[in-house]
């Protein structure tokens, strides 16, 4: 069922302590929370829910708290505990008085993820308008766009065979365990110790040995394998339950190092990619692919992200550019008149090619062009602060839908940083005019 709507009783109460008495009003995060749109979200998310059932937490708490996380760089545990001790976090969430315990669960901030879905867009889009509003980003700025893309890591470890083959017997065993199949043997003990002696052995250059421990975890995980599909024959229900398991399982013992095509790189997250940019510090990246677009120009707060989107499937950059254009100029509203682009682009399929710009280019470069195209490679440090600032670094979320989530919360996680930052310089610039006017209004009229 629809969330009840937030309301403020405006009203003291003897045992509580009201917010707007304990913070400060002026207070960056308070501008904010005053800025956001919360009705329009809330209008907006309506259809999402049923007409039946228990009424659903209150928008303004539940995105609240997914804007504060992506803000903060926090996790779903992080960001509960600190809305605990922080009043400016309860204001910003709708809270009316200083609340001592979390009223809901963390796994709350999961479930309306999954319910947003493909209207996590709006919380972008919402973004770009509180930016617009308070000056920190101009309509001219939207027609001129900077496009690149990125790899967004999944959270798993570097997938030798090793590891994966150790991984997927320890999955299997404590899936049967969960189940109650009972295994002829875990081989626990031996495949921990095998993993451990492959990796020594890969890093001595003991390959001979290196190819020994790894045919002992091959031949362990297909003992396992055989030995699962004996015990649950004939039994609908474990039959299901095994099927995803037991394929991933049997395609990680198949695989091979260096053989072409498609391969499983890790056990619980069938979903990551092999990515290779060409960078020489990490030549190979595990996740998936990202676009990113931003402001070319420096916009009055800063570089702002006008979107953001997961590709799955590591598709050719160039192939990708179009949707990407057309997505934004309807997330923004603005046409957008030239996009710069690197030499990852080229054989793009623009709608108008002659507005594309491609580094190294220099038929049609002159000008004013030049000096934008010359500011290509600043979205690199907006990469950077996504990453270093923010979860694009490393993916939490589970499957595609926790890539692509993860993917726009953290540009609105990006962008609401930039507007935090306008408004805390705003507010310098006030007090630092009062304190110059209080200042030479006493050198003229000095007190006796």
């Amino acid at each position: 069922m629809r969330p009840k709507k937030h309301e403020t009783t405006r009203s003291g109460d003897l045992f509580r302590a009201r917010l707007d008495q304990i913070i400060n009003l002026k207070h960056e995060l308070a501008q904010l929370a005053d800025a956001i749109d919360w009705d329009w979200i809330d209008g907006e998310i309506a259809p999402l829910y049923s007409e039946k059932g228990r009424p659903g937490i209150e928008t303004r708490f539940a995105v609240g708290l997914l804007l504060l996380k992506h803000i903060y760089g926090l996790s779903d545990e992080g960001v509960c505990e600190r809305w605990v001790y922080d009043p400016y976090f309860q204001h910003f969430t709708g809270e009316e008085f200083f609340q001592h315990e979390f009223p809901h669960e963390r796994s709350d901030l999961s479930h309306w993820r999954k319910r947003l879905g493909d209207k996590l867009e709006l919380l972008l889009a919402e973004s770009l308008r509180v930016a617009h509003e308070s000056g920190a980003l101009r309509t001219r700025d939207l027609k001129r766009v900077t496009v690149d893309t990125t790899v967004q890591p999944k959270n798993i470890s570097f997938p030798t065979d090793a590891k994966l083959l150790h991984a997927a017997i320890k999955g299997l065993t404590r899936l049967a365990q969960k189940h109650g199949v009972r295994l002829r043997q875990s081989y626990a003990r031996v495949a921990k110790r095998a993993a451990m002696m492959a990796g020594r052995y890969a890093h001595a250059k003991q390959f001979n040995r290196h190819h020994r421990e790894l045919r002992l975890l091959r031949t362990r995980l297909g003992r396992i394998i055989r030995d699962i599909r004996r015990k649950i024959a004939g039994q609908p229900t474990l039959e299901e339950a095994f099927v995803t398991p037991l394929s991933r399982a049997s395609q990680i013992r198949s695989q091979q190092q260096r053989q072409r095509g498609w391969k499983l790189y890790a056990f619980h997250a069938p979903e990551v990619e092999c990515i290779g940019k060409g960078k020489a510090s990490a030549p190979y990246e595990f996740g998936v692919k990202a676009s990113i677009v931003t402001t070319n120009a420096r916009a009055p707060g800063g570089q702002f992200v006008l979107h953001a989107k997961a590709l799955p499937g590591n598709p050719y950059d160039g192939h990708t550019l179009r949707a990407v254009i057309e997505d934004t100029q309807k997330l923004t509203g603005c046409e957008i008149e030239r996009a710069y682009v690197d030499k990852g682009y080229r054989g793009h399929d623009a709608q108008n090619p002659r507005r594309v710009f491609i580094s190294g280019q220099k038929r049609g470069v002159f000008g004013v062009i030049k000096r934008e195209l010359r500011r290509r490679s600043a979205i690199e440090p907006v990469i950077g602060h996504m990453k270093a600032e923010g979860h694009l670094g490393r993916c939490y979320l589970k499957g595609r839908a926790g890539d692509a989530a993860n993917a726009i919360l953290t540009a609105v996680g990006y962008n609401f940083r930039r507007i935090l930052a306008w408004l805390r310089a705003l507010l310098r610039l006030i007090l630092i005019a009062l304190l110059q006017a209080v200042a030479a209004q006493s050198v003229l009229n000095p007190a006796y």
